[in-house]
């Protein structure tokens, strides 16, 4: 089935705005028992057929693979309103005079141009000898550097690199990892495993930051082949373009840099075996010393980036609640993609069936179901927001801008259903040949009401087995932080997530619709359903009472 854009665009140009008036036959129900009676009829409602249908348009070649801010996503963005609107919701957005439903911002699209680094008369070449990770560049034009040495770059009330240190709008060149005492213990942790100082440059960076430096040099690996090595993953992140919220922080994060251990000895005026020294003095002393070291004075440096700006698009759909309209309950799905290779040989498109295709036409589903809910004279009493989100893929940049720049108070928003990849068996279930599970994750996490009410909706009107592994917090995956549920979770609202895993297909060109199990996913939606449909009517907000964000 192909999807004619240019018509949809002509129905927009036509009669864009304009929704469906609910039936005013019945005065609201505020009830919750009775409202409970009637929940099977309208989840029935959302029907694998109707999945299948939706589905089959946002994950055809015509959609190019909805990458974030291309032809594609609009495209996609286009469809899902028209479906808001003619389903009957509202476009929330007041501000947007256009389209209400398009909550429009920027991203920016920025890539690494040239970069060099002189100390003296040698010359260093990034993504040669040095690299920096994000899109923060305090060195656009060529200038002239002041370098200070700051041991591990740790800063805590027990150790501190940076005591009497003064390195204000200074480069910071650090250690990577962290030291370790005279019997081999880490000093951070006090036991044989690192702690987040030696396992996240994050760590060091937001020290530099917060002491008020330009950028952090990471001194990475003990030879240049180690070095190589050591980076390769986080050298193929920077030598591509990147898409990301331009930040409009007054003092922006030092840049973090990862140098090679030739090029960071050069900048302390020492050799790479002396510089490790600094490693053994430390551990004999339990404590930071100062370094021997003869600081580089003629250092420039020049890391050019290039931007522009990428306007993209949530798409928000509203029913507004009856006697607890001011709480909303947000159900999400990313609408994004990862488009198309050009480089790749063979199918070039990739038409994100299962991610997230399947869960945004869940979305479109349930919107549509508590629409006729509503014009029956059942609507919620809570209000909804029904919200597929953009760049995703990208970083959860959608649903952060959302959590930034919330249409509804995040006061008032009492939890959000987030739907990512459904209607698919993962390789273990695969096995067996068995598709009625779905993976429940956070649900637990900061209210134990939502995990009862998923339990008891589950087992009332579903059936599928509940499995919890991916909600455990060692479980290395960590998808508790990979959707876009997180940027309301981080913000102390409760959050489940539907997932039901990970395949061969995944970001491949075969993740297609072909492939999707649409009874599956239909049962799926249907318990999000459920959830949702408690969450907007029962007497009580769910509370918030456990501690994981």
């Amino acid at each position: 089935m192909r999807h004619n854009v240019y018509g949809y665009l002509l129905l927009a140009a036509l009669g864009f705005g304009c929704t469906k008036t609910p039936s005013a036959s019945k005065e609201p129900i505020t009830d919750a028992n009775k409202l409970r009676e009637v929940s099977e009829k309208y989840a029935e409602t959302v029907t694998a057929a109707d999945l299948s249908k939706h589905l089959h348009i946002l994950a055809s070649d015509e959609y190019e693979g909805r990458n974030t801010g291309e032809k594609g996503q609009k495209m996609a963005a286009e469809y899902i309103s028209r479906e808001f609107r003619e389903d009957g919701l509202t476009g929330p957005v007041k501000s947007n005079t256009t389209n209400p439903y398009y909550q429009s911002f920027d991203l920016e699209k920025s890539q690494w141009g040239s970069g060099y680094m002189t100390i003296g008369p040698e010359k260093y070449l990034m993504m040669q000898d040095f690299f920096v990770l994000g899109s923060n560049s305090p060195f656009q034009t060529e200038q002239a550097a002041d370098i200070v040495f700051a041991g591990y770059g740790i800063d805590t009330d027990e150790y501190s690199d940076y005591t009497n240190k003064d390195v204000k709008g200074k480069v910071v060149v650090v250690l990577a990892g962290e030291p370790k005492d005279a019997t081999g213990k880490y000093l951070i942790s006090g036991t044989d495993k690192a702690s987040d100082w030696g396992n996240d440059y994050r760590q060091k960076r937001n020290a530099a930051t917060k002491q008020g430096a330009k950028a952090v040099m990471i001194v990475t690996g003990t030879s240049q082949d180690e070095f190589n090595s050591l980076t390769q993953r986080y050298k193929a992140y920077a030598t591509r373009p990147s898409i990301g919220i331009k930040s409009s922080s007054e003092e922006p994060t030092a840049a973090p840099v990862f140098i090679s251990p030739v090029a960071g000895a050069a900048l302390l005026g020492t050799t790479t075996d002396k510089l490790f020294d600094y490693g053994n003095m430390v551990a004999k002393a339990g404590k930071p010393v100062p370094a021997n070291f003869t600081v580089a004075k003629d250092v420039k440096i020049k890391t050019e980036r290039k931007s522009e700006p990428l306007s993209t698009e949530n798409v928000l759909g509203f029913i507004e609640g009856s006697d607890k309209k001011d709480e909303v309950v947000v159900v999400t799905a990313h609408y994004d993609h990862v488009g198309v290779d050009t480089t790749k040989q063979g199918d070039q498109i990739y038409n994100g069936a299962n991610d997230d295709g399947s869960g945004t036409v869940a979305v479109i589903e349930l919107a549509e179901a508590f629409a006729k809910a509503k014009k029956d004279g059942y609507g919620p009493r809570r209000s909804m927001l029904f919200m597929t989100v953009t760049g995703e893929e990208k970083g959860l940049l959608g649903s952060e801008y959302y959590s930034e720049h919330p249409v509804f108070p995040l006061e008032n928003t009492v939890a959000d259903v987030n739907i990512d990849m459904i209607g698919r068996m993962d390789t273990d279930h695969e096995k067996t040949n068995d598709s009625n599970y779905i993976y429940v994750i956070g649900a637990d996490k900061l209210s134990s009401e939502l995990h009862q009410i998923n339990e008891e909706m589950n087992q009332k009107y579903v059936g599928l087995k509940l499995d919890y592994t991916y909600n455990d917090e060692n479980d290395p995956n960590r998808f508790y932080y990979r959707s876009d549920h997180y940027n309301f979770a981080k913000n102390g609202i409760p959050i489940v997530f539907y997932f039901n895993g990970v395949h061969k297909d995944y970001h491949q060109p075969s993740d297609e619709v072909d492939k999707i199990l649409f009874d599956s996913a239909e049962k799926v939606a249907r318990l999000a359903f459920h959830v949702a449909w408690e969450l907007a009517n029962r007497d009580n907000r769910i509370v918030v009472d456990s501690h994981k964000k």
